[in-house]
């Protein structure tokens, strides 16, 4: 029987299904949360990813638990980057993964490539049975994805979004679900930016400002983890 709880949000509570939510990882990936990984490499602070793994890793635990639909993606390319795009795709000109490779060629084939050790999820954030992965080539995991239909299927209209970046790739799904009528919000402490404070705050500010809702680890894994385990009786 669907159960409908309240999530302390910003700039007001949400009423949410559980049946009816997913909680979506965006690229936790070791490209953008492990040391070496292209992040790193590419001279962004990664410092503060390892607590984003850590609260994430609780939000999943709590996620399953109550029957919540969690679903990962990896945002990346083939190992040739036709996917990323020639010098006619504006993301041949503003990845700096892409750049990155560009002014490193050594580096070349190793960043952000399906099949690398880079484009693997990080190992605390494992995929579990019942768990979704979807790839993604863009910012938005709407983009050429098959996302919407995936949740569409399922009846699933509330996404609760963990990952990196805020304001990159975390934002830009969410702002494209919006669109779509899907109610994001994200926990902002269970998110991490590629860059310096205020560049959190101003993806936090836009979301619950314009496109969303805004949230905590401890509030949702309060609400949610009061939900009896999802079970199937004989």
């Amino acid at each position: 029987m669907a159960t409908t709880i309240t999530l302390p949000c910003r700039p007001e509570p949400l009423e949410i299904d559980p049946e009816k939510t997913a909680v979506i990882v965006i690229d936790m990936q070791n490209a953008y949360a492990s040391p070496g990984g292209y992040l790193d490499l590419a001279g962004f602070d990664i410092s503060g990813a390892a607590k984003v793994v850590e609260n994430t890793k609780g939000v999943l635990e709590v996620a399953r638990r109550a029957g919540v639909q969690v679903i990962y993606f990896q945002n990346g390319w083939d190992p040739d980057y036709v996917e990323a795009g020639g010098p006619g795709s504006p993301n041949f000109h503003k990845s700096n993964a892409l750049k990155t490779m560009r002014a490193r060629p050594e580096l070349a084939g190793t960043l952000l490539a399906r099949g690398t050790w880079d484009y693997e999820l990080v190992d605390a954030l494992k995929p579990e049975p019942g768990d979704i992965c979807l790839h993604k080539t863009r910012y938005s995991g709407f983009f050429n994805s098959q996302l919407d239909s995936v949740l569409r299927s399922r009846g699933i209209r509330n996404l609760v979004f963990v990952g990196i970046a805020t304001n990159v790739c975390v934002e830009s799904t969410l702002r494209d679900g919006f669109f779509l009528e899907y109610f994001g919000i994200v926990l902002e402490d269970a998110t991490h930016q590629a860059g310096p404070d205020f560049v959190q705050k101003a993806a936090i500010y836009n979301i619950e400002t314009f496109f969303g809702w805004v949230s905590s680890v401890a509030d949702f894994k309060g609400v949610v983890g009061q939900i009896a385990p999802n079970t199937e009786e004989a």
